[in-house]
């Protein structure tokens, strides 16, 4: 293929064509650093995991807890590229619509059975099946078919170029499990994880701990370093804070803006901060009233001072938001002027759009992370003054999830940085998105995200690209005030935890603790 890229690309590239292959010589870089093999590395959540099925995952504590127990055949680096996983190598024919992968020999699942690429075309076609509602399985790309080349190769055929297809296959619901056990007893899962990740799950307590400890048949020889990981459930993020603070647990992957400054000045705490697509966003049902009409939306837009959401929300622990998914941290984000406050335009507007008393209307937020909440608020009192009466009402994640996510015409959003541009679009704003919370189902704006990821040519990918965060921006299908860099903290025992942007790649497996701990 012919590329013009950027060092993004060009990392993409170099492992789409092979240039990235299997990971040499780590017991010796173990040797080098000094790492002591051992030891429980104790981490805090303050969002229990439930589902254990890791085709239906929904939220980072499950990715967190499905990647220490699954392989996927890439995974992904900080610098959002993939990386070998199951696959060692793979490559594209010239329009990028078949991809080869070639799978690593010698791998085992925690039932003993040995990985073959029977595993892994069972795995993508029941992730790819409707009846399956795997969360996320858009995000896979434009698949069409997956089959065996012999036993350890594996071709994907798409309906279109995709030059992403390596990073697709980073989702964090896209693991490997045996062709048996889908084929015999899929719901197994839900109880009883079988993966060929670096560890294996010894407890499982809802609503408090999981445990797992070393799978001595991984297939990276040394890791993981850790003999166990035991994740503790606190409910909520002042449990999870106090815990850290007392030295009852060794990592916090998730702080809250308001709590970051006083963790990180704990004796032997290290916080830990790194810039992200993170965001929260504003829901609005485009199919319903009142904002099935664009005025009232864009009427809302100018309720929104951004700058001082950062500052109230994040406590500046982030970047302002545009109306789009995509922020600095992304390879193609198209600048353009940010939104301004103008209370007076946004009540000019609900007259024009027929609501000359303003609009008052129910937001619902969960309370965790708690940050969505403090948005919801700050929305009401921003929006006073444009006349909007927002009545902000709050509720237990769980209730949430089931009666409100994917469901609600006006709720407070909250979703990870994903690798690429059309990634985020096609999870939650193409017409046939997984999570088409917003219901805006706009076809100009599908064939703009079709045409740039099909795409190779970098200029002209990035145009497309810029055109649907343009079309966001005008048409306004749900606000997006701020995005959040990612906040956690360390205890100072803890070695070689490398914070990834992304939000859902944790890679315990590289995990020590300082001798001594």
């Amino acid at each position: 293929m012919t590329h013009t890229l950027n060092r993004r690309g060009f990392l993409r590239t170099a492992a789409a064509t092979g240039g990235l292959m299997t990971l040499p010589g780590l017991v010796s870089m173990a040797q080098a650093q000094n790492i002591t093999p051992g030891g429980t590395l104790r981490v805090g959540l303050n969002i229990t995991p439930s589902v254990l099925n890791p085709m239906l995952l929904r939220l980072n504590s499950e990715y967190m807890l499905a990647e220490m127990l699954y392989s996927g055949l890439t995974t992904l680096a900080p610098d959002m590229t993939a990386q070998p996983d199951l696959a060692t190598e793979w490559r594209a024919n010239d329009d990028a619509t078949e991809w080869h992968f070639t799978l690593r020999e010698g791998v085992t699942f925690s039932n003993g059975a040995a990985l073959t690429s029977a595993d892994v075309v069972a795995s993508f076609t029941k992730l790819l099946d409707p009846e399956t509602a795997a969360p996320g399985s858009r995000n896979l790309g434009p698949i069409a078919k997956v089959e065996a080349d012999g036993d350890y190769g594996v071709v994907f055929h798409t309906s279109a170029p995709y030059a992403d297809l390596p990073v697709a296959l980073t989702y964090p619901t896209a693991k490997v499990v045996p062709a048996a056990i889908i084929e015999s007893d899929f719901d197994s899962l839900a109880t009883t994880p079988v993966g060929s990740g670096p560890f294996r799950l010894s407890q499982f307590i809802a609503d408090d701990r999981a445990i797992v400890e070393k799978n001595p048949d991984y297939y990276i020889e040394g890791q993981p370093y850790l003999d166990s990981v035991e994740v503790r459930t606190f409910p909520d993020a002042a449990g999870a804070a106090a815990a850290m603070l007392a030295g009852e647990i060794d990592l916090l992957n998730e702080i809250q803006p308001t709590d970051f400054a006083r963790i990180s000045e704990g004796a032997g705490i290290e916080g830990l901060r790194t810039p992200s697509g993170r965001f929260l966003d504003v829901v609005m049902d485009c199919t319903v009233a009142p904002f099935d009409n664009p005025k009232v939306r864009e009427a809302l837009s100018f309720c929104v001072d951004r700058e001082a959401m950062v500052e109230l929300v994040a406590e500046g622990y982030g970047t302002p938001g545009n109306d789009t998914p995509v922020n600095a941290s992304y390879a193609y984000h198209a600048d353009a002027p940010l939104k301004q406050y103008d209370p007076e335009k946004s009540k000019a507007l609900l007259a024009e759009a027929g609501y000359p008393d303003g609009i008052e209307i129910d937001l619902i937020a969960s309370v965790k992370p708690d940050y969505r909440s403090a948005m919801a608020v700050v929305l009401r009192e921003m929006a006073k003054p444009g006349g909007w009466t927002i009545n902000v009402k709050t509720m237990d994640h769980p209730s949430y999830l089931e009666q409100v996510w994917k469901k609600g015409n006006f709720y407070v959003g909250f979703y990870n940085m994903q690798p690429t541009e059309g990634t985020i679009f096609n999870l939650l704003f193409t017409s046939d998105a997984n999570w088409n919370e917003t219901r805006w189902n706009n076809a100009e704006f599908d064939a703009l995200v079709i045409k740039a990821d099909a795409t190779t040519d970098h200029d002209e990918r990035a145009r497309l690209y810029a055109e649907a965060q343009a079309m966001m921006r005008a048409e306004i299908p749900a606000l997006v005030p701020c995005f959040f860099d990612l906040l956690g903290a360390r205890a100072e025992q803890v070695m070689g935890y490398e914070q990834n942007p992304r939000g859902a790649n944790y890679a315990l497996h590289k995990v020590w603790l300082s001798a001594g701990s």
